[in-house]
């Protein structure tokens, strides 16, 4: 056998090893390419889709938050009450204004400083800040009143702050104003009371609170309307709002 034929055998042999390969593989047909012929496109092997993240879930908006409180019985405050005392005003504001909890009167009216502590702050709002009530947002620590006006209970702030912590979320404003030394201890989490903080900028959750004496303190101790107004020129210089001395 001379030279050229044992090559032929040896592409013989090696066609059939490949032939016999590609069957094993299931391979049933193979396409011959004629000369002069341009080679069939392979198609680019598809590519899995990139999996994108979902985005988070919308924060609740301020109707989503009364619907889910909804007439709430999670404490026993539900059983003295009137009407819950939801919070009020605009769902953009770039301000909220955090007092303690509902009086008598805001307990009659299901509204947020509807009493005289709240005319009060209605005229630091209308008067002092040239601002309409209805531009800000008003809420409490609590949703409902404590029998006599009573301090709150542990459990009963507990059912609220979630609510509280909804309402905030939702506006995500400017400042905040806190009010009085129920509204400073739950929204900072601090053991400090008024005394040390009023008047120094503090931060929840990265907004700003500006700690100060609740109205109705100052219809005790009218005296302190300054240093509340004091207060509020730092909120509004805090907001870039013109300021009067």
């Amino acid at each position: 056998m001379d030279e050229i034929q044992q090559k032929f055998l040896d592409i013989v042999t090696q066609l059939r090893t490949h032939l016999e390969y590609q069957k094993a593989l299931g391979v049933r047909v193979i396409e011959m390419i004629s000369p002069g012929r341009p080679p069939l496109s392979v198609p680019a092997p598809a590519v899995a889709p990139s999996i994108k993240k979902p985005h988070p879930a919308p924060l609740p908006g301020l109707a989503e938050v009364r619907a889910e409180l909804g007439s709430c019985t999670r404490c026993k405050l539900h059983k003295g009450r009137t009407n819950i005392v939801f919070g009020e005003g605009n769902p953009g504001a770039v301000l909220v204004f955090v007092g303690e909890v509902p009086g008598l009167e805001e307990d009659r009216e299901g509204r947020p400083f509807a009493g005289p502590a709240g005319q009060l702050l209605s005229d630091i709002i209308v008067k002092g800040m040239k601002l309409r009530r209805e531009d800000v947002y008003l809420c409490n620590i609590l949703l409902c009143r404590p029998p006599d006006d009573r301090h709150p209970e542990k459990d009963e702030i507990g059912a609220c702050g979630p609510f509280l912590e909804k309402q905030l979320a939702a506006i995500h404003p400017g400042a905040i104003v806190a009010l009085g030394d129920l509204a400073i201890k739950t929204l900072l989490n601090t053991s400090e009371g008024i005394a040390a903080v009023r008047g120094k900028w503090q931060t929840y959750r990265g907004i700003p609170v500006m700690p100060t004496f609740h109205p109705a303190h100052l219809l005790r101790n009218p005296g302190d309307k300054k240093m509340v107004w004091e207060d509020i020129q730092k909120v509004m210089a805090k907001l870039g709002m013109k300021t009067k001395k």
